[in-house]
């Protein structure tokens, strides 16, 4: 066991970096998951633009064909804080075996009765990735999308989730940069002024800068390969990807051994 899944493994997984009042935001959201229209519509239309960002990433990765049928066929993935499944389905769905964990029970019972009704291989737990990490578990690839500004202690989290990366593995992260522009935009604009979000959505001061991602992304023993950043554009109401990284920015690792 690396170093990394040894610290780790000293949580027993029951509490870790679980933040509580984050547990129970989007435990009382957890019927909103699937609504397009509701809570959950940025994130449904930001959903394709991360999806392809991580399939393109790992065919890459493990030279395989991007547009086959099933190009993600046999990886193994784990999506920590998956939700309600809303990128664990369509992972499924190319191929993968997805692992969903979140510690909301009212997220992992949605997640697995929409996956269920969709005929969707999922295995969706109430699992922190600390208690994964401590079982011994490891993936292909590890998710920690929209998740590093809800928890208590972002560097010892992310160790952890490096944690559960196989060697020649990838981690995946989508995040808020800490800038004015994101307060401005993400925080005013989104929750109090177009009413995207609820409001508390999200805490600012838990927005996390690149370097302090890569910061933490190498302390678990990975490297950082590709940092892009994810921008609206309020004429498609859709997203793209591109090289500003002020507020919105995805984040794919490699460990190399």
């Amino acid at each position: 066991m690396d170093r990394a899944a040894k610290e780790a493994a000293k949580d027993d997984g029951s509490q870790g970096f679980v933040d509580r009042g984050e547990v129970a935001r989007f435990d009382a959201l957890a019927a909103t998951w699937w609504d397009e229209t509701g809570p959950m519509r940025v994130l449904h239309r930001f959903n394709p633009v991360r999806l392809a960002y991580i399939r393109d990433a790992l065919c890459r990765h493990h030279g395989r064909d991007p547009n086959a049928p099933f190009p993600l066929d046999g990886l193994t993935i784990c999506d920590v804080g998956c939700g309600g499944g809303v990128l664990s389905e369509p992972l499924a769905r190319l191929g993968a075996r997805v692992t969903g964990i979140d510690p909301a029970e009212q997220n992992i019972a949605v997640a697995r009765a929409h996956a269920q009704a969709a005929g969707v291989p999922v295995d969706f737990r109430g699992e922190t990735i600390e208690a994964v990490v401590a079982a011994g578990q490891r993936f292909d690839a590890v998710l920690i999308m929209e998740v590093v500004e809800h928890v208590s202690d972002m560097p010892a989290f992310v160790r952890t989730a490096c944690a559960a990366v196989k060697p020649d593995g990838m981690l995946f992260a989508a995040t808020l940069n800490r800038t004015l522009r994101s307060f401005a935009l993400a925080i005013v604009g989104a929750e109090y002024v177009l009413g995207w979000l609820p409001r508390g959505t999200h805490d600012w001061e838990k927005f996390v800068r690149p370097d302090e991602l890569g910061r933490a992304i190498q302390a678990g023993g990975l490297s950082v390969t590709d940092t892009i950043g994810v921008v609206y554009n309020p004429l498609t109401d859709g997203w793209r990807t591109g090289r500003d990284t002020a507020v919105n920015y995805m984040v794919a690792a490699e460990r190399r051994n």
